[in-house]
């Protein structure tokens, strides 16, 4: 199943990128003169928007997905999903071009509207939320992000989808590249306290050691992917190895 999810998405991604010429000119030829209320010419500005970042032209696909959520705000505006769709593509390009903080407000944004519409154990919230944590990251909000991972998406992932399930296993890599990250990571081999119980509760942890807790996440998702015979297993036993050379690493410098 694993294998079909990452070749229908790189087929996906393939043809978007064979795609988006023919896409400029149809919607150019066939959309561009119907009236803003013709919902196939909003639709056809989202597809052409979100191929142009598919092709790694964010700067191109930004100004089309802005018009695309002003049309959905003036003409849909009671359509939720609708318009949270489009916001989330744009809050995505934003990211793309490097305007990281006005990504990082309509994100905050739109999990906040999807927990409100939705609830937290739903997939479209889970995703929006792992979309929010990249972007923190990115910031370097990394106590933030890691304590909407720990508290909130990874236990609602595993809870509605599963542990073994691609969005999890990703939530789960998330997590494990924060730690090792974070230029504030401990490295004293110190016991759990009261605050950090939620490391012994998500990864059955008894110490609160930065890179033994990335360890042992990296470990837990390798051990998944081998079972299921994820095609990213060789990407993971990568990301393993280099937190045990961390690790190592560290142990030297101690001694």
């Amino acid at each position: 199943a694993a294998w079909k999810t990452y070749v229908r998405r790189a087929d996906i991604q393939q043809r978007r990128v064979a795609a988006t010429p023919r896409l400029r000119r149809g919607y150019s030829g066939r959309y561009l003169a119907r009236e803003e209320t013709d919902r196939f010419r909003c639709m056809g500005m989202e597809i052409l928007g979100s191929s142009l970042r598919a092709c790694e032209r964010p700067e191109e696909a930004l100004p089309v997905l802005k018009a695309s959520l002003a049309l959905k705000r003036r003409h849909w505006w009671r359509d939720e999903a609708y318009i949270l769709v489009a916001q989330t593509n744009l809050a995505s390009c934003l990211d793309d071009v490097g305007r990281g903080q006005e990504a990082l407000i309509l994100m905050r944004e739109i999990y906040a509207r999807r927990i409100a519409s939705y609830g937290l154990a739903h997939e479209h919230t889970i995703q929006t939320g792992s979309n929010l944590i990249v972007t923190m990251f990115r910031l370097g909000l990394y106590d933030e992000g890691k304590t909407l991972l720990r508290d909130q998406l990874v236990p609602a992932a595993r809870r509605l989808l599963g542990y073994d399930h691609d969005t999890t296993l990703d939530l789960n890599k998330n997590l494990a590249n924060a730690i090792q990250e974070d230029p504030k990571r401990s490295r004293d081999n110190r016991r759990l306290n009261q605050r950090d119980a939620r490391r012994r509760d998500l990864f059955n942890l008894d110490t609160g050691d930065d890179l033994l807790e990335a360890e042992t996440i990296r470990q837990d998702v390798v051990q998944r992917m081998r079972r299921v015979q994820h095609p990213g297993t060789v990407s993971a036993e990568g990301a393993l190895s280099m937190v045990r050379e961390d690790l190592a690493a560290t142990r030297v410098d101690s001694a």
